[in-house]
């Protein structure tokens, strides 16, 4: 049974099952519910629940972020309903829809106003992407500032996602002081993207907090720097020197790129030095680490996942649409994350020692 069964010390006993009715993206079906009574610490007995289904669920979750989903791309409930009748069988009404999109409307308000004071977080993850949503009739870009967190376990979790005009400090800030406001931590590293504004919001708050910029952005900036010709032998030099196994091995070839870029074409040598330590920050924990530590990759994904699944839709709804949107990607299970790589060592603490810059 799912739930209470695969608990040690457990005790009871089934007597038979029920039917119950349930719609999930595969369409209605019926399912047998297992009943069993559990003996309680009293001698007494109570009803089994099941975790995995919920007292009076009709729908699975992946169904109703289905449903939701279809009216968050800007359809009315009737259009909703007769867009899905056919993948539900007609069992799916108008009123379905309705109460559907007041639940999840309802989860995401909750998750935005949440408590992390109980969040063992001990590193951040954040970057933005650019969506386009309908204001004012207007077809206008927005920027959707995610923030994930690592727990000690390594497990990932997403922390935060807000629509904001752009990637101003301002915009980061308001982010920032709303994760602070709600009880998060100190964190005790960050990867980030880049942005200038992100870099002078995190000073304001977590002066001092070891950060990581994050070498796939650096890359991109490099080619920006050069013509397409060179960008295969830019490419080959800058993983020679990222993915180098030593911080030894990596300074070592750090000098060497800055050496040669500044004769062959100096504005790429230029931007490298840039980034200046932080581009090197995750040398400073284990090698075990480096792989989740190097790049802000866990939400270049969901971006990836998410613009793959509104590819067909030029322009979203609303600035608020975009944000309930990419949150239940992950709230309904569509995207799952797991841990990052090395979470065995988390509990190590950054070194002081920087790689030397001296080229």
């Amino acid at each position: 049974m799912a739930g209470n069964e695969g608990k040690a010390g457990v005790a009871g006993h089934r007597h038979g099952s029920r039917t119950r009715s349930l719609t999930g993206t595969f369409g209605p079906i019926e399912i047998a519910v297992p009943r069993a009574r559990l003996t309680t610490s009293e001698g007494k007995t109570t009803e089994w629940k099941s975790q995995a289904l919920r007292a009076y669920q009709r729908r699975t979750l992946a169904a109703d972020a289905l449903i939701a989903s279809t009216y968050l791309a800007g359809t009315n409930t009737r259009r909703v309903r007769r867009a899905l009748s056919a993948l539900f069988d007609g069992t799916v009404g108008k009123d379905t829809v309705s109460r559907t999109w007041r639940k999840v409307k309802s989860d995401w308000d909750s998750w935005c106003t949440r408590s992390l004071a109980g969040e063992p977080v001990v590193r951040l993850i954040l970057d933005g992407t650019v969506v386009r949503v309908r204001l004012d009739r207007k077809a206008t870009s927005i920027s959707l500032l995610v923030v994930l967190g690592v727990r000690a376990d390594g497990q990932k979790v997403l922390l935060a996602i807000k629509s904001m005009g752009g990637e101003s400090a301002e915009a980061w800030r308001t982010v920032l002081d709303d994760l602070i406001k709600r009880g998060l931590r100190r964190p005790e590293f960050l990867i980030v993207d880049g942005a200038p504004g992100l870099d002078k919001a995190i000073a304001s708050v977590w002066d001092g907090v070891p950060v990581q910029r994050c070498t796939v952005h650096k890359h991109r900036n490099l080619f920006a720097h050069a013509p397409e010709r060179l960008h295969d032998e830019i490419t080959a030099d800058y993983n020679d020197m990222i993915y180098a196994t030593t911080p030894e091995e990596i300074e070592t070839r750090r000098k060497a790129f800055i050496r040669k870029w500044r004769l062959k074409h100096r504005a790429v040598a230029d931007s490298l030095e840039e980034a200046g330590d932080r581009l090197f920050t995750f040398t400073r924990l284990p090698p075990s680490q480096w792989r989740s530590l190097r790049t802000t990759n866990a939400i270049e994904r969901l971006h990836e996942e998410f613009k793959r699944r509104i590819k067909t839709q030029t322009v979203l709804p609303s600035a608020e649409t975009a944000a309930m949107l990419f949150w239940a990607l992950l709230a309904s299970g569509q995207i799952n994350m797991r841990k990052v790589d090395g979470w065995q060592t988390l509990a190590t603490k950054p070194i002081d020692q920087p790689i030397d810059l001296a080229a």
